[in-house]
């Protein structure tokens, strides 16, 4: 039992780890937008947006509140994005995007955790070009045409409009058109329920690491897991399993 026991454990831990990290994300990302645009969502769509897709993903309900709340208390935090290159093992590649108070103590933790797993830090620009960028938003309630006739008459252009078997209607378009996409949506479907709505960063192409290369890379993932500031990490490697131990 013990050995079973354990794995058990460190899942469990994993898990934990993963949930709070993607709770501190949304409570950064609700601060801000309720900072900028006030803390009503009724009169805040951004932040209305937000707070549902936080919902979605279950993040608790003290969570989002104790996040409003810094800002109907006049509690003042600046933050700041920042996007980290690498190049780790086996030819894989990595970036890293932070939302952080503390720009000197992100880059103290991320740097390091490169260094412990023999990979190493990239100029700008490095490795972002080998990824894919793409406003993408997933839906019910029209099909393909009525879909292009929406963007068309709110003037938004989209990358492709896709029919999945469904019924739903998968549209990708520019990352800054995402606010832009679910408005013309709505125009005319005011009830529609987004599934998906986020900005997606994604490789162009994957590799597959084993042996020494794979234990290297689960190391630098855990390492730039254990950041305090690291709210979301991409890379390309296929066969690298988050949910594993």
């Amino acid at each position: 039992m013990g050995r079973a026991h354990e794995v058990r454990k460190a899942a469990m831990a994993k898990t934990a780890a993963m949930k709070a990290k993607l709770y501190s994300r949304y409570g950064k990302e609700i601060y801000l937008a309720a900072k900028a645009g006030g803390p009503d969502t009724t009169a805040n769509l951004a932040l209305r947006s937000i707070v549902d897709k936080a919902k979605k993903q279950q993040v608790p309900a003290d969570v989002i509140k104790r996040a409003i709340d810094k800002v109907k208390s006049g509690v003042a935090e600046d933050y700041e994005e920042l996007q980290f290159e690498g190049f780790g093992p086996g030819n894989s590649t990595v970036i890293v995007k932070c939302l952080t108070n503390n720009v000197n103590r992100t880059i103290s933790q991320v740097r390091p955790a490169f260094q412990k797993a023999r990979s190493k830090l990239g100029a700008a620009g490095s490795v972002s070009y080998l990824y894919d960028t793409n406003a993408v938003v997933l839906f019910k309630g029209l099909d393909e045409e009525a879909t292009l006739e929406a963007l068309i008459n709110a003037e938004v252009d989209a990358k492709e409009i896709e029919a999945h078997d469904d019924g739903s209607i998968e549209i990708t378009g520019e990352p800054t058109d995402l606010n832009n996409i679910k408005v013309a949506i709505q125009a005319v479907k005011p009830d529609v329920e987004f599934e998906v709505d986020e900005i997606t960063t994604t490789p162009q192409d994957t590799v597959t690491l084993e042996g020494e290369d794979m234990t290297l890379f689960e190391r630098l993932m855990n390492l730039l897991n254990d950041c305090e500031d690291d709210d979301q990490v991409f890379h390309k490697v296929e066969n690298y399993d988050e949910e594993g131990e």
